[in-house]
């Protein structure tokens, strides 16, 4: 036997050292590799490909593992882009742009601030045009800004209107008696309505219909102006399917014209001045950042620090991935006495969660507010426990395609009672006290429920609160437009939720005005230092295994799975946006 542990014991150390072996060589590799800068010829063009993920918030790790394992790979920071285009305009090498999106994983808000850096750049005079086999109504918004816009002539054009889907799973429960114990603030607060209903409340409705057109109604703006339609022509097209063909697309004068890939490099050597028997020169928008060209390079001594509050709201550290108080307050602590920091824009793209956690963010925002001011720049979605620690701040700016609000909080409890008792299971429970307690085998009691939906009011109450120093209104009048109800950006500034609208460098442009500074460099936080057991659990192979998933089930279906987890993990009460927004 000891003979037989000896060799299993050899055989993983073998192993092991191999591993380590390949990853020294993967490193010396790396290193050799950077040699090989990337270089911007001239009369190039920049294509704008954006098939991938695109966070506000990319955070560099010290780790080297992390670059080794690729744990980054196909994912674009919202700055650098912005950046990458703000640079683009003044770099005498790129001679104009080509958006050539097929899909791509941004929010509308993201795709609103990435299409205003562009209508910047054509103020070069330097050109812009758009070209690709598909167009998806979200990819169509941000290339339309394009000169021209070109599409393969058996492709695809989309567009009619937004719309969301909901399920309702309260008959499902009935049927096999597993069912969400759900006690809720607030009329409009529809998170895990499916869960207590079987069809749509009309509050819910309305707050829908209410937001979806007024994201409507920016897209057509925009449209409207670059194509030079009227807002009502545009909604004849979609509503009629003015582009289910390509030749319908043309006519409509949605796309100007139907091309071949080869032709529609021909129009850009002609548009960059280059000879139909030479090559064209193309950079991608990942390698013009990589050349350098992602960042603003200023030598000034002052700083305005941006700290990116980026996913779900959860209790304990956080990371890229999620919001922690932890990480939070650290960074807060640590830029308020940080000297050079002179201010501090809160980047906000988060649905909310664990009231808590909220709560402790909140806290620290007002501790640290003291000392140096807040300025807050929403993203896609700041709502809810987003909101919560947006409210106290000096300032707010949102997109106007923003999803924010939320003002409300829920419980949720699984409970099981009906498959225990159809299986014939039967609980008994013994207890020293006779106070309130749960058990997801017995019906949920009415001294159990009063316990719960006493807390969750109380925490609303101190929600409005914060909300009513914050914005200078009464609890009262945040009252009446929080009830858990959803507004976008532009909705939230006429009812006094939101300051102005605009981006993340509007929010810092102000920022700066407000500590009268002319000169600053952007310093980022929070920063996470992954040990090696975090660089490991986030190996190829597991990222393969999410790949093989998502090519098995569909992405739609993947991202599904993703929601039922981050349910299944929610703690204590929630400021959580109501329902999961997907916008094509």
């Amino acid at each position: 036997m000891r003979f037989l542990g000896n060799l299993l014991a050899a055989i993983l150390g073998t192993i092991i050292a191999l591993f380590l072996i390949l990853f020294l060589f993967i490193g010396i590799a790396a290193l050799v590799g950077d040699d090989d800068k990337i270089e911007v010829k001239n009369q190039s063009v920049l294509t704008l490909n954006l098939d991938g993920v695109i966070e506000d918030y990319v955070p560099k790790s010290d780790n080297p593992f992390d670059e080794l394992l690729g744990t980054n790979d196909g994912k674009f920071e919202l700055a650098q882009i912005l950046n990458a285009i703000e640079n683009a305009k003044t770099d005498d090498k790129i001679k104009g742009i080509s958006i050539e999106l097929l899909n791509t994983e941004a929010g509308i808000s993201q795709m609103q601030a990435i299409r205003n850096k562009l209508l910047d750049f054509k103020t070069s005079g330097k050109f812009v045009t758009a070209y690709s086999d598909i167009y998806t109504q979200k990819s169509y918004y941000l290339s339309s800004v394009a000169d021209s816009i070109f599409v393969n002539p058996v492709g695809m054009v989309e567009f009619s209107g937004l719309s969301t889907e909901k399920l309702y799973f309260k008959g499902f429960q009935e049927k096999y008696g597993v069912k969400m114990e759900v006690i809720r603030h607030g009329k409009y607060k529809s998170a895990m309505e499916g869960f207590i209903s079987d069809k749509m409340s009309d509050a819910n409705r309305e707050q829908t219909l209410s937001f979806l057109n007024s994201i409507w109604g920016e897209i057509l703006d925009d449209i409207a102006l670059s194509r030079k339609k009227s807002v009502a022509e545009l909604n004849e097209i979609a509503d009629k399917l003015g582009t289910s063909s390509i030749t319908l697309a043309v006519q409509n004068k949605m796309v100007d014209k139907a091309l071949y890939a080869d032709e529609y490099e021909l129009k850009l050597k002609k548009l960059s001045g280059v000879a139909v028997d030479k090559d064209l020169e193309r950079i991608s928008l990942a390698d013009y950042i990589e050349s350098g060209k992602g960042q603003i390079i200023s030598t000034a001594k002052d700083k305005i620090a941006v700290l990116y509050a980026q996913g779900e709201i959860s209790y304990g550290k956080g990371d890229e991935s999620y919001i922690g108080q932890e990480s939070m307050m650290e960074a807060l602590k640590k830029l308020r006495e940080d000297k050079s920091v002179k201010a501090i824009v809160l980047r906000i793209n988060s649905p909310g969660g664990s009231a808590l956690a909220s709560d402790l963010i909140w806290r620290e925002i007002e501790i640290t507010k003291k000392v140096k001011p807040i300025v807050v720049s929403m993203g896609d979605v700041a709502a809810s426990g987003g909101y919560y620690i947006a409210c106290n701040s000096n300032r707010i700016f949102a997109e106007p395609t923003t999803i924010t609000g939320s003002i409300g909080v829920f419980g949720a409890i699984p409970n099981m009672s009906g498959l225990a008792g159809n299986m014939g299971i039967n609980a008994e429970q013994v207890a020293t006290n006779k106070g309130a307690n749960y058990s997801a085998f017995e019906p949920l009691s009415t001294e159990f429920h009063d316990y719960i939906k006493g807390s969750i009011d109380e925490i609303y109450q101190t929600f409005i609160g914060h909300v009513a120093i914050g914005r200078n209104m009464t609890t009262a009048a945040v009252d009446s437009i929080g009830q858990g109800r959803v507004w976008t950006g532009k909705e939230a500034k006429e009812i006094g939720l939101v300051d102005e609208l605009g981006g993340l460098n509007d929010a810092i442009a102000y920022t700066a005005k407000l500590v009268k500074l002319e000169k600053y460099k952007l310093t980022v936080y929070p920063r996470y230092e992954k040990d090696i057991k975090d660089a490991f659990s986030a190996n190829p192979f597991m990222k393969a295994q999410e790949n093989k998933m998502i090519e098995e089930i569909g992405l739609e279906n993947y991202k599904m799975y993703k929601t039922i987890k981050s349910y299944q993990k929610m703690e204590g009460v929630q400021a959580r946006l109501p329902f999961e927004i997907k916008i094509k």
